[in-house]
């Protein structure tokens, strides 16, 4: 029976296009949230859309972020040691093309139009129509390959709102399937 899918196991090989395109293909089929990743330096805001975030630990609080090597922001944060990280809501699609864009303004401008504020600890801007901010100190940084892991100590964090998530999958931004109002804690 074919599926129409490629399901031949493939190794990847650093050289081989091929096997890059197929593992981004593989990965995409893992939905992720969206944030946008924020600092201040020189008193500048600067920001980028990341889908690699994750809490990484309860105690002390933790959460960790991949930005590629020849991020800009990546050399920002640090030199500041801060940084903010904002959960993007369903309805953010704009905003999280606006700071994937290498081409919008930098700066104060690049974040004209869109509601936010300062977080308390690092000062950097946390967008008000998220759902979630996290604000931190940088407590670690991890080379892994092409990226380079950083691990925020949380110094403060909130819900901002009760709307459904942002979420990447398969190359699409898409909205969080609908949450039931019953929540329970996991372990």
């Amino acid at each position: 029976m074919s599926t129409g899918l490629d399901t031949a196991p493939r190794a990847a090989a650093p050289s081989d296009e091929a096997a890059r395109r197929s593992f981004r293909r593989a990965a995409g089929r893992f939905p992720t949230g969206v944030t946008v990743i924020t600092t201040v330096l020189d008193g500048e805001p600067h920001g980028t859309t990341v889908n690699a975030f994750a809490t990484a630990s309860m105690d002390p609080l933790m959460i960790l972020v991949a930005l590629g090597r020849r991020s800009r922001l990546r050399e920002q944060i640090l030199r500041s040691g801060r940084f903010a990280a904002t959960v993007l809501a369903a309805h953010q699609e704009r905003d999280a093309r606006w700071f994937a864009d290498s081409a919008r303004p930098a700066g104060a401008e690049g974040f004209a139009g869109r509601p936010w504020r300062p977080a308390a600890h690092s000062g950097a801007p946390v967008l008000l129509d998220g759902v979630a901010s996290f604000d931190c100190s940088l407590a670690a940084t991890c080379p892994a390959g092409d990226h380079t892991v950083l691990i925020g100590r949380v110094e403060a964090f909130e819900e901002l709102s009760q709307e459904p998530a942002l979420l990447f999958s398969d190359s699409r931004l898409v909205a969080c399937p609908a949450q039931t109002p019953d929540r329970t804690e996991t372990a």
